[in-house]
């Protein structure tokens, strides 16, 4: 199965579901917030208006471009607008984890403080994750980069699995889960988008580069 999910067009398939819920959820808060509009639950956000409608935004643009940067075709015949939505990606998860931490700072939280130092390491992680994105295809060392963008995507991606689970419970019951058992299972969800992503990875490695022009190291001088 992993070995599936290694290949190009079924990871841009399975991220593109695996992050449809958070997504869409976030595009809509996008037109929610500056009219007001969003539900009771996500009222106590409005502290932070600015921070949260920044970090919907970054949100739902990281969410969209991502797939779009694994796709093979993209890099082969239009490796310009690759490099430019590239940048894209990185300034809107840059912006998506401060953003993030911004909110944590300023909003009095609904969950137990495991939710919160797991959002502030994950933020703080997605922050890291693109700098060696970043400092790979500085190197011209295209797998390595290939391999932080992908952690970096799981990371900032997390809530896709905590939506899987979480969304149906709400559908059924009404109401959103709390309690410290419900936390758990938050932090376990996104804990194992991070997981998957690895396992991936591994697969990854042991198959047949997919460029094998782009698995050379530059030369030194």
């Amino acid at each position: 199965m992993f070995r599936f999910f290694s290949r190009p067009a079924p990871l841009v398939l399975a991220l593109a579901v695996f992050t449809c819920i958070p997504v869409l959820t976030a595009l809509v808060q996008v037109f929610q917030i500056p009219f007001g509009t969003y539900p009771e639950d996500s009222a106590r956000l409005a502290v932070a208006p600015f921070a949260w409608f920044v970090h919907v935004l970054a949100g739902v643009t990281f969410g969209i471009i991502g797939p779009v940067q694994f796709v093979r075709a993209l890099r082969h015949r239009f490796g310009a607008l690759h490099r430019v939505s590239g940048r894209i990606f990185v300034l809107s998860g840059v912006i998506l984890g401060i953003s993030g931490l911004s909110l944590l700072a300023q909003v009095t939280s609904q969950r137990t403080p495991l939710v919160d130092i797991a959002r502030g390491l994950f933020g703080l992680a997605l922050l890291i994750a693109l700098a060696l994105a970043m400092a790979a295809i500085r190197d011209r060392d295209f797998l390595r980069h290939r391999a932080w963008a992908i952690r970096a995507y799981a990371i900032g991606m997390g809530l896709g699995a905590v939506a899987l689970v979480f969304f149906p419970i709400y559908i059924i019951t009404g109401q959103p889960p709390n309690g410290v058992a419900s936390d758990i299972l938050f932090v376990a969800s996104w804990v194992l988008t991070i997981v998957f992503a690895e396992v991936v990875l591994r697969y990854s490695s042991h198959s047949p580069p997919e460029f094998p022009h782009e698995n050379r190291q530059p030369q030194r001088l």
